[in-house]
């Protein structure tokens, strides 16, 4: 066995070498496919970021009574915090709320009129971080029935509209991605197909003095593999010239978003490794069945 992966290894090495102009020609084909792919898939994940950061700043607030006691809003918190559709519960004290309309003012180098106010004019308030944002109208019925709270804002439509809007970008993502895959597939294969046409009659003189089946496929298999791997370093190695200004562009548009360059790298790297190989294997299995199932 092991002598028959060596023997096919060194086959499909000469193979490669044997028929350069097509096989670089494969070559170059897998890394024009594999930057397309490796291209939709950052900005899809970029999408996909933006999409669970917008998701997780999605929060219900509840603004309390004048008169609401410690006893009423520990009661109300805790029952809140019970609920399996909140992830966590914050009281904001009317001094504290006063604290950050003054801190908001200050950073959009507005005047504070609060100082000429005789009272704090703010309410208490109750925020809830959900752990889903489609339970939001259960966490809001709920305010809505404690005696303590003063009013709900309404947010149940804009949420609405939110989760159908991520969910419309989130399908269309994964099938441009699954799209654009398959295009790549089907280009590669064919590429590699020209590739094993050209070796046509050496696939009949070996069918006609005896040779099996694997032993015909697997050198082109091998070298379809080789292919892939020369595609796929090619590409990363375009991908690496690239990574400052990429690098540079990625944290600064997406800068508020929760995506880390250093697992989007190594991310990039499987995804275009385990592309190259596989489709160059899979396009040299499709290409050389053709010619072994007749």
């Amino acid at each position: 066995m092991i002598s028959f992966v060596v023997f096919s290894l060194k086959r499909a090495w000469q193979g490669f070498w044997r028929n350069a102009v097509m096989s670089l020609a494969a070559t170059a084909t897998m890394v024009l496919m594999l930057l397309l792919l490796a291209g939709f898939w950052i900005i899809q994940t970029g999408l996909l970021a933006g999409l669970q950061f917008t998701e997780q700043k999605v929060e219900v607030v509840a603004y309390l009574q004048p008169n609401v006691t410690d006893n009423q809003v520990a009661t109300l918190k805790a029952e809140l915090e019970a609920m399996p559709e909140v992830d966590s519960v914050s009281f904001i004290s009317r001094d504290l709320a006063l604290d950050r309309f003054r801190a908001s003012m200050r950073a959009q180098g507005r005047d504070d009129l609060t100082q000429y106010l005789d009272a704090n004019p703010l309410y208490a308030s109750i925020e809830v971080k959900l752990v889903d944002p489609a339970s939001v109208r259960v966490v809001s019925k709920t305010l809505r029935g404690d005696l303590s709270v003063r009013n709900v804002i309404n947010i149940e439509d804009l949420v609405e509209r939110v989760l159908t809007v991520t969910s419309i970008l989130r399908t269309a993502g994964t099938v441009v991605l699954l799209v654009v895959g398959v295009i790549a597939l089907f280009i590669i294969v064919n590429t590699i197909r020209l590739a094993v046409l050209a070796r046509a009659e050496e696939i009949e003189i070996m069918r006609l003095v005896g040779a099996s089946d694997a032993f015909i496929r697997w050198p082109f298999v091998f070298e379809g593999a080789f292919v892939g791997f020369l595609g796929a370093a090619f590409t990363l190695a375009i991908l690496a010239a690239s990574a400052d200004p990429l690098s540079g562009f990625l944290v600064d548009f997406f800068r508020v978003l929760p995506l880390q360059v250093g697992s989007l790298t190594r991310d990039v790297v499987t995804l275009v490794m385990g592309a190259g190989v596989g489709l160059g294997i899979l396009g040299s299995w499709l290409s050389v069945r053709t010619y072994l199932i007749r």
